[in-house]
């Protein structure tokens, strides 16, 4: 029970910080063309081309970003039920499990057609890639859980 409640909330701090970060999109582009240098000069038009895309677009439409950064803290409280009652509320695990491989779906059809670099979509892949096996290990200790249960 320790190790599930452990990754659970580990996965909600993370699900929480990604989502935060939305909130300050113009701050964050401006320190990274501040130090655009410090990255490998492949990356330095991508971050000029983001830096530019997010100073043309209006605050109404980043509004949008901080909906998003909500849903990420409103996603994480999911997490809550799992942790008091894992048995019962593993099923929010598979609902979870199934997003992340989702994200594949997402990045790979949505990416391309808003002129996402690749490289951006193996990013993005890659939190549904990471977040998908906490979950698993979780849901596994669950039903680990489950037949020492039925066994007392």
């Amino acid at each position: 029970m320790k190790k599930i409640r452990l990754l659970l909330i580990f996965f909600i701090i993370l699900l929480i910080i990604s989502g935060v970060t939305a909130f300050p999109l113009r701050t964050e582009m401006e320190f990274l063309i501040g130090h655009k240098n410090s990255f490998p000069s492949q990356l330095n038009l991508w971050i000029e081309a983001v830096y530019n895309a997010i100073e043309q677009t209006p605050d109404i439409v980043l509004y949008g970003t901080d909906w998003l950064a909500f849903a990420h803290i409103i996603i994480a409280l999911f997490f809550i039920p799992v942790y008091i009652d894992p048995i019962r509320y593993k099923a929010n695990l598979i609902v979870a499990m199934v997003a992340c491989a989702a994200v594949f779906i997402l990045a790979f059809v949505c990416g391309p057609i808003r002129g996402i670099p690749f490289f951006h979509q193996l990013i993005d892949c890659a939190f549904g890639f990471i977040g998908f096996f906490p979950l698993w290990f979780v849901y596994r200790k669950i039903n680990q859980l489950e037949i020492l249960n039925r066994k007392l």
